[in-house]
């Protein structure tokens, strides 16, 4: 840490940039200069109920004793009125040292995949700040919150004993994405019978990747020596990180995500804008050769 942190500089950008349309964003330009260090983002991911906040609080507050890190928890947002509880700013407030690290709730808005709207262009301007470390935290678990993974670096899929259905349901999606497995809230029974049914999962999946095996990890907020075997994890698969030239390919993914989510969110905004006489009966007649031909592959080179 080298400059100190200008917290209400950064939570005014923050809520400009949350509340911000895709023309907003694309005529602010960057939110991080060029030269600015990368922060190593970790994701936190897995089913309501599993202590993402809670776990993930603890993790964040052992990491940051030598280093600045930020915590993003993302809650949804309702369809019918707009707003959200952001409720786990408040389970996280409530660690001890909490004044230690900076924490911000987000609504996820119009995204639907467990994300929040421009987060990209907020953990860029969290790394302008100068955070070392960035965790975010996603609405929970599904089979199509595989977005995660192409906005951190690290990600964790937080489980607990009673995840045997969810884990099930979950095998053709995020489970086979994550870099860390844990199995929290490890004192409740079952929790050694889930953690070998994960283990044979990814057996059965193929989990290597370039030299990193997926560990399985079991942690409790009351047990620190756990979460601190879970830090020492997420040293290590930085380390592969930096070795292996697999970060190079998940920043051109991120990109892609990026590019693809703009494109996305201002297609829906166009949408939604459209007169209702432009949904006549006649649409389909007027616009299904049109879409075909949108539709149809194209040679590229």
């Amino acid at each position: 840490m080298s400059v100190a942190l200008d917290r209400r500089t950064l939570g005014r950008t923050l809520t400009q940039l949350a509340n911000a349309s895709v023309a907003e964003v694309l005529a602010m330009g960057p939110a991080r200069t060029a030269g600015t260090t990368a922060a190593h983002r970790i994701g936190i991911t897995g089913p309501p109920g599993a202590g993402k906040s809670s776990l993930g609080g603890r993790l964040a507050l052992l990491r940051a004793g030598s280093r600045r890190v930020g915590f993003l928890a993302i809650d949804p947002t309702s369809p019918r009125t707009g707003g959200a509880i952001l409720g786990d700013r408040i389970r996280i407030d409530d660690l001890p040292g909490g004044s230690d690290l900076y924490v911000r709730s987000l609504a996820s808005r119009s995204a639907g995949n467990g994300l929040a709207d421009n987060l990209p262009e907020m953990l860029e301007a969290m790394e302008q700040a100068g955070f070392d470390e960035i965790f975010v935290e996603t609405v929970g678990v599904g089979q199509a919150e595989y977005a995660a993974r192409y906005q951190v670096d690290t990600l964790l899929l937080v489980l607990n004993p009673e995840s045997g259905d969810m884990v099930q349901a979950m095998k053709a999606g995020v489970l086979e994405l994550a870099d860390l497995y844990v199995i929290n809230k490890s004192d409740l029974p079952g929790a050694p019978r889930l953690a070998s049914e994960i283990n044979r999962v990814l057996q059965l999946t193929g989990s290597a990747r370039r030299g990193w095996t997926p560990p399985v990890l079991l942690t409790s907020i009351g047990d620190e020596a756990s979460v601190l075997r879970l830090s020492t994890e997420l040293e290590k698969h930085q380390t592969w990180l930096d070795r292996s030239g697999v970060q190079a390919q998940r920043q051109l993914s991120r990109a892609r995500y990026r590019l693809r989510n703009l494109i996305e969110r201002a297609v829906a905004d166009t949408i939604a804008a459209l007169p209702a006489a432009f949904f006549s009966n006649e649409f389909p007649a007027q616009y299904r050769e049109a879409l075909k031909r949108l539709c149809e592959p194209t040679e590229i080179g």
